[in-house]
């Protein structure tokens, strides 16, 4: 098992794993494989946009420690689960809108305490910001038409000056009537214009159709975003 330039995250041939913060548990069925004392958690990049980002090679810097970590539409926590792998001493908190999501959802938090599932809409974030607090990482997987706009103001709201963030951004849940480059463009400057400077972007292609990635940074001062 090899280390790689993200903290937390090994690499063997052409799979992406995490240390497993509960051995012997699977969370989506995954396949687990054990080396030395440890236990890895196989990262599915078809079923896991943030794995697919990091096998891409994209421009992104995963922190070596966080504290905080807010994640718009976390589902069934796929994802989530291994970002509580990574960050075992964090507070991972998981809003989703979907009852029926949620549910599972709820049942993997029972097994991994650094996660707090939110049954809410991303739209709102006024109705956790009390329970949530400043966060270091705001990681966004919504379905919604205003991606974007609800990323915007997630981050007026909760991210902290210094934080990063990655809008996974899902092109035909925006439109079907335009260019997926116009729809990302479109993204691009409606963070931009917000103070919240795209450092990069990454078509996840193969592993997601249609889905695009962008990686951005707060700034110092929280005063600039608009």
């Amino acid at each position: 098992m090899d280390a790689t330039a993200w903290p937390g995250v090994f690499r063997e041939g052409r799979e992406l794993f995490t240390v497993n913060a509960t051995p012997g548990e699977r969370v989506y069925g995954e396949r687990l494989v054990t080396r030395g004392d440890l236990e890895y958690r196989a990262w599915d990049p078809f079923r896991s946009k943030l794995a697919a980002l990091l096998l891409r090679g994209g421009p992104i810097e995963l922190p070596r420690s966080v504290r905080t970590v807010l994640y718009l539409g976390a589902a069934h926590g796929t994802t989530a689960s291994h970002l509580s792998d990574l960050w075992p001493q964090a507070a991972i908190f998981l809003v989703e809108k979907s009852v029926t999501s949620f549910a599972p959802l709820l049942a993997l938090a029972r097994r991994r305490a650094n996660l707090y599932p939110i049954l809410g809409d991303a739209q709102l974030p006024e109705r956790y910001a009390a329970d949530v607090g400043p966060v270091e990482l705001l990681y966004q997987d919504v379905a919604q038409r205003a991606q974007a706009a609800i990323f915007v103001e997630n981050a007026r709201t909760l991210l902290a000056p210094g934080g990063v963030g990655v809008l996974m951004l899902k092109i035909r849940s925006v439109t079907q009537r335009r260019s997926a480059a116009a729809i990302v463009r479109a993204a691009r400057e409606e963070l931009t214009r917000a103070g919240l400077p795209v450092r990069g972007e990454v078509a996840l292609a193969p592993f997601s159709r249609e889905h695009s990635a962008l990686w951005v940074g707060m700034p110092a001062a929280a005063s600039t975003l608009r």
